[in-house]
């Protein structure tokens, strides 16, 4: 007996996901696969997505593995299509592939930001874009994005982040009353910090970047965690996903209160004493 109400919901078990060579992404696969789930793996990496094909296996799951880079929609279309032949459809599209970085707007490289654009907006852009087509032929199925509570919070020295991720919280609002006629569900996942790996590929200034990997080690949540939620929540198909209670306090203060907000974020960062000194810096 299946222990996921997606499995309930979606009998042929067919999911594919995103950045799932380590982190978040293969907790989700690792969870779906226990449960007899065929799974199409995908990350940049090749020997991460061999990785967790291994692990997958190991749970009694089936395995489609891909290596390649989710900005890029011509690899990305081509490794869906093949999956779609394969597994013979999709049942749940999980858009998990994401990078993180830091550092003021003014002083991050546009060639940055459209490294960032591409993986944490354009690739769950064409992954959506691949996925409805297949959903409404067959007349169900699942997208889950994974944002951020930075997508609501928009924090300071972390721009670049706060815009892919508020792109995906807005693209997944649009399109669910689109899809829902068709059978097809959306879920948007807005965790705050947990243990990941995100702020590896930082290309930010090593100040901003180091502050990121600090604040994510001492978090104490696992992805396994968050991986567990999403997958309960959206088999009950929620459409805003939150972990843990602060991600969905911040959602409240930000919607009801948002001028307080915007003050409190101003102050706080104001107070750091190397932004005193950025604007000493900037002055003389």
């Amino acid at each position: 007996m299946s222990s996921l109400k997606l499995s309930s919901r979606f009998p042929s078990k067919r999911a594919f996901i995103t950045g799932s060579g380590g982190g978040l992404g293969r907790e989700l696969a690792l969870l779906l696969g226990a449960d007899g789930w065929t799974v199409g793996i995908t990350d940049i990496n090749a020997r991460s997505a061999a990785e967790s094909k291994a692990m997958i296996e190991a749970k009694g799951g089936k395995v489609l593995e891909y290596s390649f880079d989710v900005s890029d929609k011509t690899a990305y279309k081509g490794a869906f299509d093949d999956f779609i032949a394969r597994a013979g459809g999709i049942d749940v599209l999980i858009n998990n592939a994401g990078v993180g970085d830091g550092g003021l707007f003014d002083e991050y490289e546009l060639k940055n930001w459209e490294w960032i654009v591409g993986i944490n907006q354009m690739a769950v852009i064409y992954g959506t874009h691949f996925a409805i087509p297949v959903m409404k032929k067959q007349g169900a199925g699942h997208i889950i994005s994974i944002a951020s509570a930075a997508g609501i919070a928009n924090m300071p020295n972390m721009s670049m982040y706060n815009v892919t991720k508020a792109a995906v919280i807005s693209m997944s609002e649009s399109i669910y009353a689109e899809v829902k006629p068709f059978g097809i569900g959306v879920s948007v996942v807005m965790p705050t910090f947990f243990r990941s790996n995100v702020m590896q590929h930082g290309k930010g200034p090593e100040s901003a970047v180091s502050i990121g990997k600090a604040v994510i080690k001492k978090v104490q949540i696992q992805p396994a965690d968050v991986a567990k939620i999403i997958l309960t929540q959206a088999g009950d198909n929620a459409f805003h996903i939150f972990h843990p209670f602060m991600a969905r306090l911040v959602w409240y203060v930000k919607r009801f209160i948002p001028g307080v907000f915007l003050w409190y974020k101003a102050r706080d960062f104001a107070k750091k004493g190397w932004v005193m000194a950025k604007v000493q810096e900037a002055r003389k």
